[in-house]
């Protein structure tokens, strides 16, 4: 039509006027319904154009001839260094992000943004591209679920349960980060914490790996980003004390331990103490350990720090070292060179004795070990290091193990009800399982003869004083002795708070116990 107006020729108005009755003959011979929806754009569009806005308004109501005026334009296309000090632009929101930011409802992505002590988010954590501000409406947006790992579960079951593609299974396993490979070890009953977000993305991951660790994934921009937190653990020290009136076990349970502590306890004095021949009632013991706590809540035992055992009128007292070994006060090892037992026996069906009638032959002889019943299959451990030199099977013995250690000591174990784990030759290790409980040979039932030999002649394996293992090292001897003096006085300190808080009767009978 502009061009009709710039050249007005006879021509064209007549083909003008042609055309504009061919069109109205075209629209007159169209359906009813499609010629009122024509009308009523036009006239909507023609509304548009003759209605000034009334931002324009103002606008031209400020425009003033020969004046530059400054428009508003998007940010993205703003470069860098640019914007005036005191633009028009859009101002996005610069607030520091505090941990009040969704904290107890999403800590995950919180978490991914890495903010600094003051609270600001640090420099370099998330992607150009990617808005402080989108992440928080990203943040407020997320839906959550929790599975449970069931049998056979694997990543890819899990997230095929929630509605996720394979697609996402392989981007989230193989997120950036070292830490994504630890979801292809899933436990059975582990929980993972699962969102989503609006476009049904799985936006963040977590998966608790302890008390104190949890593994994180996030979706940052268009890839998924994997890390660790680790949570700081605060470590009290703590004391508990015990009176044995039946047994050690039940005495270890009403102080307030738990199985973990019992056994420790009873493994650092094993080498001077039979936890189970040798209690008598009314000995007593005395401990202080670690208590754990992750943000004031309580989540376990820790190390045994230092410890004392009165058997039969003789104190026994130990101190944890930071070589995580324990040692006398004078810093002997509490670990001796050898076991006293090397099986996890029910009872002694046959001790040590000169004059034996033998329960298979009726002939009496020497039984120069020991008998240890134990249920069939019982792991049989070396008693100490050294070097098996023989190892076999004979009419007698049945499936044996001869080991020879230094200081002219030799060790045999009979009646294994198979072969043997280790071989003639083979050096072994204190505590290697060398075989397991049975009753080859000449055996009456299931259980071991332990035999102890020096220099060639039989002792009972019961008595023989055993070699002490090598005491701390002499450059350590001066940091042990004042750690040991700290811990026995601290242990001392608190038997004497607890004397003073029991009735006469009992104060009595624990001092005199002591």
């Amino acid at each position: 039509m502009n061009l009709l107006c710039i050249y007005p020729f006879p021509a064209m108005k007549v083909s003008s006027r042609t055309l504009l009755k061919k069109s109205l003959k075209i629209f007159q011979n169209l359906p009813k319904l499609h010629r009122s929806i024509i009308i009523a754009s036009s006239g909507f569009l023609l509304l548009l154009l003759i209605l000034p806005s009334s931002d324009d308004n103002e606008q031209g109501e400020n425009i003033q001839v020969g004046k530059r005026i400054q428009l508003a334009l998007p940010e993205d296309i703003v470069p860098a260094g640019s914007v005036p000090r005191q633009s028009a632009l859009p101002q996005r929101s610069t607030a520091k992000v505090t941990n009040n930011i969704a904290t107890g409802q999403l800590p995950s992505l919180a978490k991914n943004q890495s903010t600094q002590q003051d609270g600001s988010l640090a420099s370099g954590k998330l992607p150009r591209k990617v808005k402080v501000q989108d992440t928080l409406e990203e943040l407020a947006n997320l839906s959550w679920q929790t599975v449970k790992v069931r049998s056979g579960d694997s990543l890819a079951l899990i997230l095929k349960r929630l509605g996720f593609s394979a697609q996402t299974t392989y981007a989230v396993s193989t997120a950036k980060g070292k830490d994504s490979k630890l979801l292809k070890r899933l436990n059975v009953g582990d929980k993972l914490r699962v969102a989503s977000n609006e476009e049904q993305q799985l936006a963040a991951l977590e998966y608790p790996l302890s008390r104190t660790e949890t593994l994180f994934i996030n979706l940052v921009g268009d890839n998924y980003q994997s890390y660790r937190e680790t949570k700081q653990v605060e470590v009290r020290e703590s004391f508990s004390y015990g009176t044995i009136n039946s047994s050690f076990w039940n005495a270890g349970i009403t102080a307030g331990l738990n199985d973990s502590q019992i056994i420790n306890f009873a493994n650092i004095f094993g080498w001077d103490i039979d936890f189970g021949l040798d209690i008598r009632e009314g000995d007593s013991f005395h401990v202080t350990f670690e208590k754990k706590y992750v943000e004031g809540e309580y989540i376990g035992t820790g190390n045994i720090l230092a410890a004392e055992i009165t058997n039969q009128g003789e104190v026994f007292q130990a101190i944890r070292f930071s070589d995580d070994e324990y040692y006398s006060p004078d810093g002997r090892s509490m670990r001796k060179a050898f076991l006293r037992a090397p099986v996890n026996f029910k009872y002694i069906s046959s001790s040590f004795k000169r004059n034996r009638r033998h329960p298979v032959t009726k002939r009496v002889q020497s039984h120069n070990g020991i008998d240890y019943a134990a249920k069939r299959g019982t792991p049989v451990v070396a008693a100490g290091n050294g070097k098996v030199t023989q190892a076999g099977y004979s009419k007698y013995n049945g499936y044996y193990v001869f080991i020879q250690h230094g200081n002219g000591i030799v060790t045999k174990y009979l009646h294994f009800y198979k072969r043997p784990s280790v071989k003639k030759g083979q050096r072994v290790k204190q505590n290697q399982t060398i075989g397991y409980v049975g009753a080859t040979g000449l055996a009456a039932g299931p259980h071991l003869h332990y035999e102890f030999l020096l220099h060639g002649v039989h002792r009972n394996p019961r008595t023989v004083k055993l070699p002490d293992a090598r005491p701390i090292a002499k450059k350590y001897k001066a940091k042990f002795t004042l750690l040991a003096s700290e811990r026995l006085e601290a242990l001392s300190g608190a038997k004497n708070a607890l004397l003073s808080t029991q009735p006469a009767s009992q104060a009595s009978d624990l001092a005199t116990n002591d």
